[in-house]
């Protein structure tokens, strides 16, 4: 197992889009939503999570339609990737 962020589906999405990712060990976890100008616009996750797959829904129904940055870190791992909300 590794430390890994992948795609979100559906891209692109609305409302709702689920974001999947793996931890190969316990550690303290960010999982965040940002806009096209970096600014935080939700927290999926903020917490120690223990070592796993995962999948998170990211509902973004109050957000305006456009590109998004979905960003994990763990530990010293850190991925960010992009995913669109068409309205």
């Amino acid at each position: 197992m590794e430390f890994r962020l992948d795609q979100a589906y559906p891209n692109p999405f609305n409302p709702t889009t689920t974001i999947p990712f793996a931890l190969r060990e316990p550690v303290y976890t960010r999982l965040a939503v940002f806009n096209i100008l970096g600014q935080k616009v939700a927290t999926l996750v903020d917490r120690r999570m223990e070592a796993g797959e995962y999948r998170v829904i990211f509902d973004g129904r109050n957000l305006a339609s456009g590109l998004y940055f979905y960003q994990l870190e763990a530990g010293n791992f850190l991925q960010t990737r992009k995913v669109v909300m068409l309205k």
